[in-house]
Formats: structure tokens, sequence, C-alpha cells
């Protein structure tokens, strides 16, 4: 390689640099098991993209969709692994999402919502899944849309896609309250209707589109858009609360007793501090699902014991404390460290025998990062 014209001693420093820098920050955040569950899980996701230029320079980063369909920048699977790259390099972020917003743009998509893909790695023409996730992506879309112009401290990212972005949004106003029979990012789990994460995800994306419109200085709009989050949610709380006392939750759908289920998407409004949701939502949730967990963990709601890795910790980037984040940590470092499925990390695996439910080497598990990037928000 004639020593990289010179450069390798350089790069490695640059890789070591980097590799303490993610341990240190998770050490900090979340202890010595956090930290070393983040540095196994690193170059497991970054090999899940390739990273180029189109022909206007624009740059791109396509996600592959391994151990599953394959398809490319999987809007449902950029939102999970955001936080990887929102900490570390939000352009590699927008890189992912750039293509779906083109796509939307070109008019080749016209639905009011978002694609789930591009096509299948490493052809990119077009959505090939089967069925359309509409709450699911808009939602995703949106809340990422708006976290990146956070981070920039503008909305240049979103302007060229402002009405792409209000269409969104209004589908999510319209159609996001109860949901309709489809499904979301959990799609093993199949269809199921009035889905109460799927609300929140919903409820925050029109969230999302309000913080926008507030960065722009057009406050008509975030007043609109930020009432109706705020309305959403107020109704949210009643139709979904369960049980009083120490046994208070939310439900997992609307018109089920006796279901609960991990609330991720409510994440957001810790992290943009928009109080959208009563102040006692979280703990509430948080205080339930520490009486749910299993040896390897919190299961993904009350219908199976399996689970996946990266909405625990999104989940538990919602506790109030160290001590509390832990309670999630140890379970999932467990499950890595003991697991007698001898794969790159599993993102789906079941909770009491810590064996592999499905998936491997899936660059969802940047959800990882959650906590950190909760922790870098709130400085």
């Amino acid at each position: 390689f004639n020593n990289l014209n010179g450069s390798y001693a350089s790069i490695m420093k640059r890789c070591r640099d980097l590799d303490k820098t993610i341990y240190d920050d998770a050490l900090a955040v979340g202890g010595k098991k956090y930290a070393e569950i983040l540095s196994g899980s690193y170059r497991h996701v970054i090999a899940a993209h390739k990273l180029f230029k189109d022909d206007e320079g624009t740059l791109l980063f396509f996600s592959k969709e391994n151990d599953s369909n394959g398809c490319v920048n999987t809007v449902d699977l950029t939102y999970p692994e955001a936080p990887l790259f929102l900490i570390y390099n939000p352009e590699l972020q927008k890189a992912m999402m750039t293509s779906i917003l083109d796509y939307s743009a070109s008019g080749r998509w016209t639905k009011p919502f978002a694609a789930h893909d591009l096509g299948t790695y490493p052809i990119a023409n077009g959505q090939v899944y089967g069925g359309d996730m509409p709450l699911e992506e808009a939602g995703n879309m949106l809340t990422l849309v708006a976290m990146c112009c956070k981070l920039d401290g503008n909305t240049s990212y979103a302007d060229p896609y402002w009405d792409i972005l209000q269409t969104w949004t209004d589908y999510l106003s319209e159609n996001g309250q109860d949901p309709e029979n489809q499904l979301c990012t959990d799609d093993f789990a199949g269809h199921w209707a009035h889905n109460a994460n799927l609300s929140i995800k919903a409820i925050m994306g029109v969230a999302g589109f309000a913080e926008l419109a507030k960065m722009k200085g057009d406050m008509a709009t975030y007043d609109k858009y930020n009432n109706r989050a705020k309305e959403m949610a107020a109704k949210w709380v009643v139709d979904a609360r369960e049980g009083n006392g120490k046994d208070a939750h939310y439900r997992l759908a609307f018109d089920r007793d006796n279901t609960w289920s991990q609330k991720y998407n409510m994440v957001w409004d810790k992290l943009w501090g928009t109080q959208i949701f009563p102040a006692e939502a979280m703990p509430t949730e948080i205080n339930y699902y520490l009486k749910k967990q299993n040896k390897y963990g919190l299961p993904l709601d009350s219908r199976k014991d399996y689970t996946k890795s990266d909405w625990i910790m999104w989940t538990a980037a919602m506790s109030p404390d160290q001590k509390t984040l832990v309670k999630f940590i140890d379970p999932l470092y467990d499950y890595i460290n003991e697991t007698e499925t001898r794969v790159p990390i599993s993102d789906w695996y079941d909770t009491k025998t810590g064996r592999k439910t499905g998936f491997m080497a899936r660059s969802v598990i940047a959800g990882h990062w959650m906590p950190v990037l909760a922790e870098k928000l709130a400085r």
C-alpha cells in the first residue's frame, strides 16, 4: 500500500481517538458495561453502509437492511440507527435521508407520507417493499429532519422540502390520533390497529414540524402544529392509560385491556424539551417497565418475550438518572455476553433464553447510542 502515501499513522491515530471517544462518552453516561456495548457495536453499524456522492456532488450514505429484505435506506431502519450519526456526524444522517426526500420531490413518489425504502441494495430506483407504513415513515422523517435542523441551528436542510414536510405533517395530524390497522417498524409482530406507540410517533412528528416552523420564525405555523400535537397528546394519555398507583401504565393499543408496550417514540419529547406529553407520562412508563424486565432485558411488549435491543436503549434514555438507566443496560450486556447464539449482535432476541429470535448484523443497533444523544442534548 506504500504506507497509504505516508498517511497510515495519522489515519490509525484518528481511528484510535474515535474508539476512545465512543468508550469515554458511554462510560460517562452509563458506566463500564455500557461503554463495552457501544465499543462492540460501532463497526457492526458502519459496515452496513456505503458512502458516495451523486452526479451533483450530494453526499449519499446508503444503508442495507441486512438479514431482512436487503432494502436501500429503509426509513424505519434510518430512524432507530440515527443516534450514533446524530452524535458524531450528522452529515451522514442527512445523507441517508436526502435520498428519500429527493424521491418525493422528484414526483415519482406521490403518496402523502414518506416511502419505506429506495429499492433493493444496491439498486435505488424506487420502493420495493410490499406494503406502506404511512404513520411510521412520515413520523420518522419529520422527527429526524427536525433533529438535524436543531443540531444545525437553522432550517437550511428542511427548506427545499418544506411543502413535502407539511404534507406529511398534515397526514399525521389527520390520521395519527388513533391509527388504523397498519404496520409499524416492528413489522414482524404483524398489523395492529389502535397502536399507542405509533400514535406517539405521529404526535411527535407533528411537534417536530412545529419546531421547524419556530426555527424559521413562523410563529403562526408553530402555534398551529404545536397546539395540535399537545391536543393529540392530551387525548392520548386518557385513551391509553390503564391501572392505578404502582400498576399505572399506558396500553399497547387503545382498545386492548391488560396490555403494555415500550413507548420509545416518546423520547423526542425529552430530547427537545417540548413538554408535549404530561410530565408524569415518562416516569409512569419507566417505573412500570422495571417490573416487566426478564433476565436478558425488557420485552418489546406484552405479547411476547422477545425484544429489540435498539428500542430498549431508546426507552432507557427516558430514565431520570444513571442509576435507573443502568437497570436497563445490565440485562442487555448480559444478553450480548452470554447468548448461545454466536452471530453478530442480534437486535431481535428472547429476553428469557438470550437466544436470537431473528436478524443479525443489522445497523439498527446504532440505537444503543440514544442515552448518549440524550445526554449531549441536555448539556
